[in-house]
C-alpha cells in the first residue's frame, strides 16, 4: 500500500518507516528534521522510499499530498508533558489542529491508523485496570490534545487508534526522556536513582512491537475498523520502584532510594488491560527484559545526553 507517514523521521517513526518498507509497502514520510536528524539515511537506497521536507501543519501541502495515499499514519506530535507544556501553542497545532487537518482533506475511503497515548487515562483506580471503555481523564496538555485528536478521528470512517504504552528501546532518533529508556540510563551513567511518587504505575511497550502493531492494523484492518486499542505489554503494569527492581536485575550495583520530597510532571497513574488488541490475534514480541538488555548494549555506543524532546 501508499502509506503517508507525518513525523516519520521521529523516534517511533525511524523505526516504522523502515520496518514497512521491509514489508513491502511504498512509503513517504514528511517531516520538518526539527531536531536536526539524520535517522532515515539508510532508507534513501530504497525505491519504495520517498521523502518529503516540511511542517504537517501545512494545510496546502497537506491538500496536494494527502489524496496520493491509501493509509495515513500521523505520528507528528510534540510528545510528552513536559515538552507539551514549555510550548502550549506549538502542541497543540501539531498535536490537534494538524491531525484534523488530515482528516478533514483526506476521503473517508483512505485509512488512517493513528496513535495516541494510554495517558489520557489520567488516574485510574487502584487495582482497577483501564480498558478502552474507561471514561479518558487526561491531566496533561498532552494527554488532553491527543485525546481530542483520537475523538475526532474516531467520529469519522476507516480508523483505527492505538493508545500506546510507554515506548522503550533503541531507535536512530534516540529519546533518552521515556522513562525506561531514562532509568536505565541512570543506571548506567550515576548507578543510583531517587525515587519520588515511587508507586505511580505505568504500562510499557518495546518501540519495535510497536511497528510490528501498525503493520498488523494494515493487514487486518477492516476487522479492527473504528475501534481503539490499547497497546502495551501485559506483564509489564508495573511501578517506578518495580520498575527500577527490574533494571537491577540487570545491573545489580544500580542503588534505589526513596524520597517523600518531589513531584512527578506527568502524575499519570494507572494499570491498563491489552486485551481487545489481544483478542483480535496480537502479541508482543519483545519483553521488558529485551529492551533494557537492548539499551544496556546501546548506552555503550551513546555517550550524550543530548537526545530528548526538550
Amino acid at each position: 500500500m501508499k502509506i503517508l507517514i507525518t513525523g516519520g523521521a521521529g523516534y517511533i517513526g525511524s523505526i516504522l518507516t523502515p520496518f514497512l518498507l521491509d514489508n513491502e509497502h511504498d512509503v513517504t514520510v514528511l517531516d520538518n528534521i526539527s531536531y536536526k536528524q539524520s535517522s532515515l539515511l539508510e532508507c534513501c537506497y530504497r525505491e519504495n522510499f520517498e521523502f518529503i521536507k516540511g511542517d504537517a501543519r501545512d494545510v496546502s501541502l497537506l491538500r496536494k499530498i494527502v489524496p496520493q495515499f491509501d493509509v495515513i499514519i500521523p505520528l507528528a506530535a510534540v510528545v510528552g508533558a513536559p515538552a507539551c507544556d514549555k510550548d502550549p501553542l506549538l502542541a497543540t497545532s501539531i498535536n490537534l489542529d494538524a491531525v484534523v487537518a488530515i482528516n478533514t482533506i483526506r476521503s473517508k475511503s483512505q485509512w488512517v491508523l493513528y496513535p495516541t497515548t494510554n495517558s489520557g487515562y489520567g488516574v485510574g483506580e487502584e487495582n482497577v485496570f483501564c480498558t478502552e471503555e474507561t471514561p479518558l481523564r487526561p491531566i496533561s496538555l498532552y494527554g488532553r490534545t491527543k485525546v481530542q485528536a483520537e475523538q475526532a478521528l474516531l467520529e469519522s470512517e476507516n480508523v483505527i487508534t492505538f493508545r500506546l504504552a510507554t515506548v522503550l528501546g533503541l531507535s536512530p532518533r534516540m529519546r533518552l526522556d521515556l522513562m525506561v529508556n531514562d532509568f536505565t540510563h541512570r543506571a548506567i551513567r550515576d548507578r543510583f536513582i531517587v525515587l519520588f511518587e515511587e508507586n505511580f504505575m505505568r504500562n510499557y511497550i518495546h518501540i519495535r512491537d510497536v511497528a510490528r502493531v501498525f503493520l498488523f492494523g494494515i493487514g487486518n484492518f477492516e476487522r479492527m475498523k473504528n475501534r481503539p486499542y490499547n497497546v502495551g505489554l501485559s506483564s509489564a503494569n508495573l511501578s517506578k520502584r518495580q520498575l527500577c527492581e527490574k533494571i537491577k536485575e540487570h545491573l545489580p550495583d544500580f542503588a534505589i532510594y526513596s524520597s517523600s520530597m518531589g513531584k512527578d510532571p506527568d502524575q499519570r497513574n494507572y494499570v491498563v488491560s491489552n486485551e481487545r488488541i489481544e483478542q483480535a490475534g496480537w502479541r508482543p514480541k519483545y519483553s521488558l527484559d529485551d529492551g533494557i538488555k537492548e539499551l544496556i548494549k546501546g548506552y555503550k555506543i551513546l555517550n550524550t545526553w543530548n537526545f530528548t524532546n526538550l
